[in-house]
């Protein structure tokens, strides 16, 4: 059965450029465009910013380095990392990288330039940093639907707690992690086919201080951690994130493991209580889009000549990667631009292009971008480059 309904949607306001996802690519990309005086209006469906690096709690800011002693992510990535820790780092401090104590050891046995910070600071420091920019934050708020006049997007329809509101707009940023607005408007889209496993990260305060307890593994273990194959899975249930009702259940099966942790954990430590779960499900890859191009992992140290920034392997030293801005749009819908996780990538570089820097340098670009021009087909690509060459980043390997 379905259910015809007539919507009549206020235009509550418009704006130059519209970022949808206040992640840290849509962190990046509201302020890379606030700073070049485009008015600018972020969407983030919860009360806080950063996304899965907050409140999904997925607290380690992973490698702007390549793990041989060459930093190869800059700019706004850089930035915010050392926002996360300016007041105080919760682990893994990279010292010979924020201080320069010994940048002689940036080698292949030095720690590298990742840190772990504290999820509750972060929130609050970058909402202060865009507001500051003048980025206008709307929380409660997420994309419903797009109204569209030809390939074009004109208005992208919000949910908020008055109701469907219209939000006129010049550009899209797409950085809601799931590719929500890119499907909406009918641009191409690829849907990870292997699924995500069940992750279950909580803080807790014990005997032995408070920690991070990260239980539940990705697909891949980063070098250093136990083999995956040592760990068994929380369940062997994968979730394609894309079904509400089965979110639901995500969650729910989050909930469930933490409780019997704790439960296990106080049998060692009668004091131990849990200070936070995350408050969102615990995703790492669902819907991407297809763009003009796609990234593969095996490119790497490959050229580009439209390069936006550079990329590390989180997962093991040495390969770079940089970033074509071809895999940040689809020809299909002229002014939406995609940030973060939701770029266009091969199913094995996903996993490589899904963390903070990557989304930190994606959104970078994707709101420098929107600052240009809306039709991201004519995009001005040495003019793009020079402004962010200007705002501190690097583009090609060869100019390390």
């Amino acid at each position: 059965m379905t259910i015809s309904e007539k919507l009549e949607t206020t235009v509550s306001e418009s704006c130059d450029v519209l970022v949808c996802g206040g992640g840290f690519a849509g962190i990046s990309a509201a302020l890379a465009a606030a700073r070049l005086g485009k008015r600018v209006t972020l969407l983030e469906k919860q009360y806080l910013l950063g996304g899965l690096g907050t409140a999904g709690l997925v607290t380690i800011y992973l490698p702007l380095c390549d793990g041989m002693g060459r930093q190869v992510s800059f700019g706004i990535a850089e930035e915010l990392l050392r926002l996360s820790v300016s007041m105080g780092a919760e682990a893994g401090y990279p010292a010979n990288w924020l201080d320069g104590s010994d940048p002689a050891r940036r080698t292949q046995k030095d720690p590298r330039f990742r840190v772990q910070y504290n999820p509750s600071l972060f929130a609050i420091l970058a909402e202060r940093l865009l507001r500051e920019a003048g980025v206008r934050i709307l929380y409660g708020t997420w994309a419903a639907a797009v109204e569209k006049e030809a390939d074009t997007i004109t208005a992208v329809m919000v949910e908020t707690v008055s109701g469907r509101r219209a939000i006129r707009t010049e550009a899209v940023v797409d950085a809601t992690g799931d590719a929500c607005v890119a499907y909406q408007a009918g641009a191409p889209t690829q849907v990870n086919r292997q699924g995500n496993l069940l992750a279950a990260w909580y803080y807790y305060l014990g005997e032995n201080g408070y920690h991070l307890n990260a239980l539940g593994f990705s697909d891949v273990a980063p070098e250093g951690a136990e083999d995956q194959n040592d760990v068994p899975p929380l369940t062997n249930r994968r979730f394609s994130g894309l079904d509400y009702g089965e979110l639901s259940e995500m969650v729910q099966a989050s909930h469930t493991s933490i409780l019997e942790d704790i439960v296990k954990r106080r049998g060692h430590d009668r004091s131990l209580i849990p200070t936070s779960i995350a408050t969102i499900p615990q995703l790492r890859m669902t819907r991407r889009i297809l763009g003009e191009a796609t990234l593969d992992d095996s490119q790497v140290h490959q050229y580009f000549p439209d390069s936006i920034g550079m990329v590390s392997d989180w997962r093991k030293r040495g390969p770079v990667y940089e970033v074509p801005f071809s895999t940040l749009y689809s020809s299909a819908v002229k002014n939406l631009i995609t940030a973060g996780r939701c770029t266009s990538v091969t199913d094995p570089m996903w996993d490589i292009m899904r963390v903070i820097p990557c989304c930190a340098v994606t959104g970078q670009a994707a709101g420098t971008a929107a600052a240009l021009c809306a039709d991201f087909s004519r995009t001005d690509i040495p003019a793009l480059q020079s402004l962010l060459q200007k705002n501190g980043v690097v583009l090609h390997e060869r100019d390390l």
